[in-house]
C-alpha cells in the first residue's frame, strides 16, 4: 500500500468500505472492474495454526483479474498486472496453471517488494516516478515512524484497521518534513 501511494497511485481493497449489505466477492468484482492495474502477492501460502489450511484469497483475486482481462471488454483487456511471490518459480508448486506468467520475486523482504512494485508501476504507467532507492528510503523512514504514529492514535502497529492505515500512510507522505 505504501509503495502504491508513494508512486502517485491509489491502492484499492475490499477492506476500504465496510458495507454489510455487500458481499466480499461483489466488492472484489467491482474493484477489479474499475482497476486498470492489479498487484497480486501470492506468497502467503503457509498453513494457519487453527485449521492447518492456507488462505488462498490472493490467488483467487488474481484469477478474477485474469478472467476480467481475458473475457471483458476492451478496457478490461487493457488491464496490466504484477504477480509477486517469494521466489520466481515457487508458484508452480501450488498454482501451476498460471505457468508462463512473469512472476516477480521479493525474497520475502518488504524492501524488495517495494522495488519490484515501484519498477513495475513506472514501466506500465510510463509515469515519471521517484527512483526505487528513494521509494525504499521513504518506506524505511515510514516504517521507523509507524510505531509512534500508531501509538499517537492508540493503535497496535500490527493491527491498524485498513482505512486508518491508509490515512496514516497518506498523511505521512503529504506532511511537511
Amino acid at each position: 500500500m505504501f509503495t502504491v501511494f508513494a508512486c502517485g497511485f491509489r491502492p484499492r481493497s475490499a477492506r476500504e468500505l465496510d458495507d454489510g449489505g455487500q458481499t466480499r466477492i461483489d466488492k472484489l468484482y467491482n474493484l477489479i472492474e474499475e482497476c486498470r492495474y492489479g498487484i497480486h502477492d501470492i506468497c502467503r501460502t503457509e498453513l494457519d495454526d487453527d485449521n492447518g489450511l492456507p488462505r488462498f484469497n490472493m490467488p483467487l483475486e488474481l484469477g478474477l483479474f485474469l478472467g476480467a482481462k481475458r473475457y471483458g471488454d476492451k478496457a478490461q483487456h487493457d488491464k496490466r498486472l504484477l504477480v509477486l511471490d517469494i521466489e520466481k518459480y515457487r508458484y508452480q508448486k501450488f498454482i501451476s496453471d498460471i505457468a508462463g506468467i512473469d512472476i516477480h520475486a521479493h525474497d520475502g523482504k518488504a524492501v524488495e517488494a517495494v522495488r519490484e512494485t515501484r519498477d513495475w508501476l513506472a514501466n506500465v504507467s510510463r509515469r515519471q516516478i521517484s527512483s526505487g532507492d528513494k521509494v525504499v528510503r521513504l518506506y524505511e523512514q515510514f516504517a521507523g515512524d509507524l510505531p509512534v504514529l500508531a501509538a499517537t492514535l492508540e493503535f497496535d502497529p500490527k493491527k491498524i484497521p485498513y482505512v486508518d492505515f491508509e490515512r496514516i500512510v497518506v498523511g505521512w507522505l503529504t506532511r511537511d518534513p
